[in-house]
């Protein structure tokens, strides 16, 4: 009980770490998703390719593979200098973005075409049916898969300690070996996971029935 005691503050700080570098990555990611699935459905073949080789690079090699590329590989090159957390928010962003935009393009075409030909007929542009039209009913579609992508991601995280993020997991490795109880020091981590995801998926449920997501 000591050991928790003592150690639950030390590791309070590493999940700022933690939350900070997922909220981040999570958000980019799905920027980068949304351009990635757009990419995708674009009739111009030179964009659709880009974008599906990134998708399959990207699902195709591990998680911490493409950490090492970004931060060992990319730091090799003498106009590039990453420090540890900006290149582990760059990893959870493109491997979370690769996924979202697989889910992104799946709910856009999910949506019946006849509302965009119904657009089109009221005078929306392109781009206009795509904003008002397209994506706020494909969102309330995708909002479950997401919230799946969210928790693996968030999960992913954990990996970044390996570059040496002082994240909750790299002060739980600390803790371990200078209490020399690890027991009680990943008990404790393990529950501070499960109560963030448990939340995270309680925020997602609320905001599917907010949405009336069938």
């Amino acid at each position: 009980m000591d050991t928790i005691i003592n150690a639950f503050p030390y590791l309070m700080d590493g999940l700022q770490t933690t939350l900070y570098i997922f909220v981040v990555a999570i958000i980019l990611g799905f920027i980068i998703g949304l351009i990635v699935a757009l990419f995708r459905l674009s009739p111009f073949k030179i964009l659709n390719f880009i974008a599906l080789v990134f998708v399959n690079a990207i699902r195709g090699t591990p998680f911490i593979v493409q950490l090492f590329f970004i931060y060992f590989g990319l730091n090799t090159l003498e106009f590039i200098s990453l420090d540890r957390v900006p290149a582990g928010i760059i990893t959870v962003a493109i491997n979370a973005g690769a996924y979202f935009s697989e889910i992104i393009r799946a709910g856009i075409q999910s949506i019946d075409k006849g509302q965009t030909e119904a657009a089109r007929s009221l005078g929306f542009t392109g781009g206009q049916n795509m904003r008002f039209i397209v994506l706020p009913q494909a969102f309330r579609r995708m909002l479950p898969a997401i919230t799946n992508q969210a928790i693996i991601s968030l999960k992913d995280t954990s990996l970044l300690s390996i570059i040496g993020i002082a994240d909750i997991m790299q002060r739980g490795q600390v803790q371990a070996s200078a209490t020399f109880d690890p027991l009680n020091v990943w008990l404790i981590v393990g529950v501070i996971y499960f109560v963030i995801i448990y939340l995270l998926s309680l925020l997602a449920s609320y905001a599917e029935r907010r949405f009336d997501i069938k």
